[in-house]
């Protein structure tokens, strides 16, 4: 690696890791007076140079407009010493009064290594619960079980250069294309250069990572566990267990005996289709599984997770180049998170909280005054137990629970009713934060000073580009404080994050000793200096090893060395579709937002792509509830009810329903994915069955449509709003069951703009009203309104505030302006009519004509599906002879 601050252009530019998923892309970040400027690292092993969308568009995220920039208690601005006084005294009251299991912790994958490790010292060592879990209960809690179950600690085998090396990859319960989309280039360019590469995908949607696969398995949702079962079942029957490996894995035999026992005909699939996978997966030696949310968030994730590592330990494809199970994740920091003991159940460097010698030795090293000897309340027990009040003071940290967590509602009502919660974030406008009675603002990406470790154990640094703003404090600031004031001074008297990573570089040389997978030890001296200049680094780090696999020499973390084959058997998700609830829904994220775009959500060309919440359905389903293109959809389950736009696919199986989680009260009030989610969750792992709702779609009666653009942000009254930000400013879509009495004022107060002169067109035989608002000559807001969903140029209208626009009106571009039509490839800005008019013109034939001519689909290719598709349903005019 190089210098961490080198010059390009004589400008200096930082390197840091960028914020989003658990790729963990290394970045080049330069501040200027223009704003952040954001490259990908052409040194970082991750990535390589290549960013995605998201990470591509950093630089536009980081402004300070909605930044939480001073504590505030109650609503009222206070200073550091009153909000963190507050904090400690309330806990230490509250935990003496009730006990420290009266008291939780929620934190985040957003979270820094070093944040992280000091809040797990806290709350176990310290105040002494184990009332502490992370958002990563809800994502990759399956994926650590099963790894403890079958390896005995929760260690990933393979590494990225294992995408590239290996002869077919299994993706399953991931959309690669889409989530994670630099790796999924990288496995592009290995299958480019090797074509005789395959892929297999394991989805019950078509996505975009369907689109270079040989074989894509619609299976039902949540038969993963019946399919695999299958393949371990046709693996016994064809002898194709390794030998020489199977003696190191203990149970192999009942994992046979249950695996014959399930039947794969559950699954929904051809058994011509299953056949296929049995002959490509046994067939090919070099085989790397990549697995995530698709198997993770289930009641059974657990026994999913492990029912794919049993085919790998079966035949001994784990730990060698090209072979292995690949987990992988969804936040920046969430392996370290594990690594750190983040979640309730598990103590820091991979040691087990159970395990009275783990429990011991880590009291020991921390000389912490007590230990919680049970595992704590998991993410979604923790939040029914705040509503039940037996917990009574919550820190929340860098998460929004009450969009994120399922039966979401719920939550906000338990939040409510909580005697103190604290919340430390970068902004205040958050449905959480909303119901804080002290709020700290926290720094934020490009401002923090720490480490994370991505998916394949790689520990890299983020290094601060930009200044911390205002009043904001780094997390570890704030933890640190909290443990000084409730007495703890000697305990958490760092000056530096490097004292704290060297710390826990330390106690994972106690952990080595237990025979513990995680061991950094390598560092536990580590100089100032050298922190700062630290390269990113694979673990385990230690006086006789660097990085690299794990488990091709048949040694294992379980107390006699062997791995544990785990005899599960196919359960089908916990609810049932019924007449009242006929459908399956299932939820997942789209390519350009992350999480609850508190990030994402503030740039105008990510929010271009698909800027507002929809539902997936299949044609005769929607055609069985007379529910057409664009109509609105209310979706009802048990737990809660949303308004999506519908989205009329057949990439949607016949009887389930997509949609995304991003929206929230901010965004789209009406479209939080999380109400309809029950708090179901899986009894091994804890994590939440968030793809296996059952719902009813009915069409939304609007009695009108409606439009919007502002320079301004807006809020509406109505029963649909879905907000997204332009370039210009902002964008509406709008919809209610009862029209205003007066469409004037209604505007108004949707603007604020309470006085000043408006042009108004009316049609009442077609219930159309159009209204644009002028300033000195300038366009400052405009609502169009129909019966019918509203037919406009959205896209061309979006660029008019603050402009001349007399014609705004009309709902068109003029004809010597044309409209770019909806964002295909976020990272260059090309629109659709864009890239159509270039495919005609300039009788494009491919994909990469397209990129030569336009440089969409060039940079994270994600998009590369979308252009395709533009290809295959555009006649491109013949060439003369």
């Amino acid at each position: 690696m190089k210098d961490t601050h080198l010059a390009l252009n004589d400008a200096p530019w930082t390197r840091s890791t960028c914020a989003y998923c658990g790729v963990g892309c290394g970045v080049l970040l330069r501040n200027t007076a223009h704003g952040l400027e954001v490259k990908g690292d052409p040194d970082h092993p991750a990535n390589k140079g290549r960013l995605c969308s998201k990470g591509s568009a950093l630089g536009e995220t980081v402004g300070l407009e909605g930044r939480l920039l001073a504590p505030e208690i109650h609503g009222r601005p206070a200073d550091w010493d009153q909000a963190l006084d507050l904090v400690a005294s309330r806990f230490k009251e509250t935990i003496a009064e009730h006990g420290p299991d009266s008291v939780a912790f929620y934190v985040s994958g957003q979270l820094l290594t070093e944040d992280y490790y000091l809040v797990n010292k806290l709350a176990k060592g310290f105040i002494g619960t184990a009332n502490i879990d992370t958002n990563s209960r809800l994502c990759m809690a399956s994926t650590v079980a099963g790894h403890k179950r079958a390896f005995g600690t929760d260690t990933v085998p393979g590494t990225y250069e294992d995408l590239e090396e290996a002869d077919l990859i299994v993706l399953t319960g991931s959309n690669l294309a889409w989530c994670h989309p630099v790796l999924y280039q990288r496995i592009m360019a290995a299958k480019a250069a090797r074509p005789e590469m395959k892929i297999i995908v394991i989805d019950p949607r078509r996505t975009a990572s369907c689109d270079q696969a040989e074989l894509h398995l619609a299976l039902k949702p949540g038969t993963d566990v019946a399919l695999f079962n299958s393949l371990l079942a046709e693996i016994a029957r064809r002898n194709a267990v390794d030998p020489a490996f199977a003696p190191n894995v203990a149970g192999l035999e009942e994992a046979f005996g249950n695996a014959e026992m399930d039947d794969p005909a559950v699954t929904g699939l051809s058994p011509e289709d299953i056949a296929r996978f049995h002959d490509l997966w046994i067939g090919t030696q070099k085989v790397v599984t990549i697995f995530s949310q698709g198997v993770n968030q289930s009641s059974s994730g657990a026994d999913k997770v492990n029912a794919i590592l049993n085919c790998h330990l079966a035949t001994g494809r784990i730990g060698l180049p090209g072979c292995g199970p690949f987990s992988v994740t969804g936040q920046p920091n969430a392996m370290g998170g594990r690594e750190v003991g983040g979640l309730a159940n598990m103590l820091a460097c991979h040691l087990d909280l159970e395990n009275a010698d783990h429990r011991s030795a880590v009291r020991s090293f921390w000389d912490a005054p007590e230990m919680p000897v049970a595992p704590g309340l998991k993410a979604v027990d923790m939040f029914r137990a705040i509503g039940e009040g037996k917990i009574k003071a919550v820190w929340i940290i860098h998460t929004n629970p009450v969009v994120s967590m399922p039966d979401a509602d719920r939550v906000a009502e338990a939040l409510k009713g909580c005697d103190f919660v604290v919340v430390s974030d970068v902004t205040r406008a958050t449905d959480t934060a909303r119901l804080a009675h002290v709020l700290l603002p926290a720094a934020g990406w490009g401002e923090k000073n720490g480490t994370v470790t991505n998916s394949d154990r790689t520990i890299s640094r983020q290094r601060p580009a930009l200044p911390i703003p205002g009043e904001a404090r780094e997390d570890w600031r704030q933890i640190a404080e909290v443990g000084r004031r409730m007495g703890w001074p000697r305990a958490f008297d760092y000056e530096h994050p490097a004292e704290i990573f060297r710390e826990y570089a330390a106690l994972s040389h106690v952990a080595a000793r237990f025979g513990r997978d995680f061991d950094i030890s390598g560092f536990e001296s580590l100089s100032l200096s050298d922190y700062d200049a630290l390269s990113p680094t694979r673990w385990p780090v230690n006086e006789t090893r660097q990085g690299g696999r794990f488990f091709a020499d048949g040694k294992f973390f379980t107390p006699d060395g062997r791995a544990r084959a785990l005899a599960v058997t196919y359960r089908p998700p916990a609810a049932k579709t019924e007449k009242r609830y006929p459908l399956r829904l299932n939820t997942g994220r789209i390519r350009d937002q992350w999480h609850t775009m508190t990030r994402t959500g503030k740039t105008a060309r990510l929010s271009a792509h698909l800027g507002e919440p929809f539902v997936e359905i299949h044609p005769e389903d929607a055609a069985a509830k007379g529910i057409k293109s664009a109509d609105l959809v209310r979706l009802t389950s048990p737990t809660g009810q949303g308004i999506f736009r519908a989205l009329i696919t057949e990439a949607t199986r016949k009887g389930d329903v997509f949609a995304p989680i991003h929206w929230t009260g901010e965004t789209a009030p009406s479209a939080r994915v999380d109400a309809l989610v029950a708090s179901v969750v899986d009894p091994v792992s804890g994590q939440p069955e968030s793809k296996a709702a059952v719902v009813r779609a009915d069409r939304f009666e609007a009695d009108w449509y409606g439009f919007a653009i502002s320079a301004k942000p807006m809020q509406a009254d109505c029963d649909y709003q879905a907000y997204a930000p332009t370039q210009a400013g902002f964008r509406a879509e709008l919809a209610g069951s009862r029209r205003p009495a007066d469409w004037e004022a209604w505007a108004r107060a949707l603007f604020d703009l309470p006085d000043g002169p408006v042009q108004i067109l009316r049609d009442e035989a077609r219930g159309m009203i159009r209204m644009a608002f002028h300033q000195n000559g300038k366009l400052q807001a405009a609502l169009f309104v129909s019966r019918e969903p509203v037919a406009v140029m959205r896209d061309y209208l979006t660029t008019l505030p603050g402009q001349s626009a007399p014609q705004a009106l009309s709902g068109r571009a003029p004809e010597d302006r044309p409209d770019p039509g909806p964002i295909i490839c976020a990272c260059f800005n090309v629109g659709m009519n864009t890239i159509l008019s270039a495919i005609t013109s300039q009788n494009l034939m491919s994909v990469d004509a397209i990129g030569a001519a336009l440089q969409a689909g060039t940079n994270c290719g994600s998009c590369r599906s979308e252009l395709a598709g533009l290809l295959a349903r555009t006649e491109v005019p013949k060439l003369k002879a």
